[in-house]
């Protein structure tokens, strides 16, 4: 039986008197791939924040570990191996690759393995390796998101939490960041995925949850669900 990792059951989150998320009940199994899609409003970053316990929960209950963790700090969960890349990338533009790759371990107490995971990154991420000194706000778009999910890495996640990665990237470094997911994935890291793309989102995932106006509208195998005549219509142009 494979160990539920990260479970949400009865979700509620409220922005003033708007219903945000409205009961969403999901989980995501040690070593899957799990993509949350939907369109752009439809609750998915609310309710990554939720999670993370960035923003407050109106009701429901958040499971990690097999422990209750709502409520709890995001500094405490990042320790706690759930660790989440913010939509937008938010990498620090006046330090240098391998120092935001630092702060990414920053809660971490085992220093002396610090410099074998830059390696690990690097080795994930070529391009950020030959620009190690360079200041992160001067790198584009696309260099700056695989920062982001490098200095993730180095919290060493059990859960790593991924919100719009391709968003407002070129379709070549598109191609590159879904390579890059997969990769992370394939090494063991349990990835929880919210994207809009939908299409590469569940040719990646091992299961899909659907999500729309704060709900979870469908869920299931996620290659179901790329060829589920519904979801072809509603997020593929078919």
């Amino acid at each position: 039986m494979t160990t539920t990792l990260l479970k949400v059951t009865g979700l509620k989150v409220a922005y003033g008197g708007i219903q945000a998320v409205k009961g969403v009940d999901f989980e995501v199994r040690e070593g899957e791939l799990v993509s949350l899609i939907g369109a752009n409003g439809a609750g998915k970053t609310t309710t990554l924040k939720a999670i993370t316990g960035v923003q407050p929960v109106a009701a429901g209950e958040i499971e990690y570990l097999g422990q209750a963790i709502r409520g709890r700090g995001a500094w405490d969960l990042v320790k706690q191996g759930l660790v989440m890349v913010p939509e937008g990338r938010g990498v620090f533009a006046r330090m240098t690759i391998v120092e935001n790759l630092q702060m990414g371990a920053y809660t971490r107490t085992d220093t002396s393995e610090l410099d074998a995971d830059i390696d690990k990154v690097f080795a994930i991420f070529p391009r950020l390796k030959e620009r190690a000194k360079q200041l992160a706000g001067t790198m584009s778009g696309g260099e700056q998101q695989m920062l982001a999910m490098g200095r993730a890495l180095m919290a060493r996640p059990k859960v790593l939490l991924l919100d719009e990665p391709s968003m407002g990237l070129s379709p070549i470094m598109v191609d590159k960041i879904f390579e890059v997911v997969n990769d992370i994935h394939q090494r063991g890291t349990t990835v929880m995925l919210v994207e809009q793309n939908a299409s590469r989102a569940l040719a990646l995932a091992n299961r899909g949850y659907v999500m729309d106006s704060g709900e979870v509208t469908m869920s299931g195998d996620a290659k179901a669900l790329l060829n589920d005549p519904k979801v072809r219509a509603a997020y593929l142009g078919e």
